[in-house]
């Protein structure tokens, strides 16, 4: 069993976040996934056609953690929430990259809802999950640069377990350890807003959604979420 928690001061500071935690566990990544490739058509397709957009720094969703992000001293333009370079990278290519399936699904969820997300395998946690400010003496490694190791400024706001830091700035990347691959079995994907009162529908769809285009690939789905009220949740 592992533990994810919000540390209050985080909480303290931004009191209105909500995170839906959805794990997966008999995970199948190597089977086809014919509802996930669909769903980033369908994505790709409303982007050339005109009717949707993906959320842009003036969007509320993405501002909100530009704020976030200079609060505790990284800049938003240089280093972006997920969710803005994800969509930066979608409208200037027009598709997506896969990864892996699913990788693309919380992909696919993410920028349709204009909401970072994240996703780490289980069985390369160590202990539990803290979402806290950084004291400078952690180390991270960024997905696909197992070579790197890098130091976050202390404030910065992190997940971390007892290894090391799983996500730097918040949601900006995650670390190589704990990465989700086709081989990946018990996987919990994270979907995060920092405006719980105007966009936790949005969560709540989200993590819907994701659920519904996991269930058909693995042996159990459950949703969990976090907030100044649940500061933890056992998955």
């Amino acid at each position: 069993m592992t533990v994810f928690r919000i540390h209050p001061a985080v909480a303290d500071a931004f009191p209105d976040t909500l995170i839906a935690l959805v794990t997966a566990t008999g995970l199948r990544g190597h089977e086809p996934w014919p509802e996930t490739a669909a769903g980033l058509a369908d994505l790709e397709r409303q982007l050339a056609d005109g009717t949707w957009q993906p959320a842009d720094e003036n969007d509320p969703r993405i501002e909100a953690w530009h704020s976030a992000y200079r609060s505790f001293g990284t800049n938003p333009r240089r280093i972006r929430p997920s969710v803005d370079a994800l969509g930066r990278r979608l409208a200037k290519k027009g598709s997506l990259p896969r990864i892996n399936r699913p990788v693309d699904s919380y992909n696919a969820v993410s920028v349709r809802h204009g909401l970072p997300a994240g996703a780490f395998d289980l069985d390369h946690v160590t202990g539990d999950v803290d979402i806290r400010h950084a004291d400078g003496s952690e180390k991270f490694t960024p997905l696909g640069e197992p070579e790197t190791v890098e130091q976050p400024k202390p404030g910065e706001i992190i997940y971390a377990d007892t290894t090391g830091v799983l996500t730097r700035h918040w949601n900006h990347r995650d670390a190589h350890r704990t990465r989700v691959t086709e081989d990946s079995t018990h996987v919990t994907f994270v979907l995060e807003t920092l405006h719980a009162r105007r966009d936790g529908h949005l969560v709540t769809k989200a993590a819907e959604e994701l659920q519904a285009l996991l269930a058909p690939h693995t042996d159990q789905v459950t949703v969990h979420h976090l907030g100044r009220d649940h500061l933890e949740a056992a998955l």
